[in-house]
């Protein structure tokens, strides 16, 4: 069966969130601690709404979906480098998370320009999910 699950993005995604979530105890006293619950916070949002806009029945509705986990990336993308500003955050979790980032920002870039080539169809998952 075809998911969002297969989808590349998806599982990069939820690598990114084990990483958010994995470096918080770096941010241990009560202003590190709101930075760090809202960077999970943002964090959780992109791959619900990669997973939540392919499960749409239109592929403009799963671009907009799309978009919005960009959007969510890029809100944490200004998290991560005002925790680095703070020193909240090691260069090596700052250079991991970074990469995380980047990489997710151009899969989903790439899946929102080859959503928007195809032609319409129903059911959004049926047109981007692999086996």
């Amino acid at each position: 069966m075809k998911t969002y699950k297969n989808l590349d993005v998806w599982k990069l995604e939820m690598d990114l969130n084990k990483k958010i979530y994995e470096i918080k105890e770096e941010f241990l006293d009560t202003e590190r601690y709101e930075l760090s619950s809202q960077m999970r916070i943002t964090t959780v949002s992109i791959p619900y709404n990669t997973a939540k806009g392919s499960g749409k029945n239109h592929k403009k509705e799963f671009v907009q979906y799309l978009y919005h986990s960009r959007g969510s990336l890029l809100e944490l993308e200004t998290q991560v480098e005002l925790s680095k500003m703070l020193n909240y955050l090691d260069e090596e979790n700052y250079i991991e998370v970074s990469s995380l980032i980047k990489r997710a920002h151009k899969i989903i870039n790439g899946l929102i320009f080859s959503l928007k080539k195809l032609p319409t169809t129903n059911n959004a998952q049926r047109t981007t999910a692999k086996e």
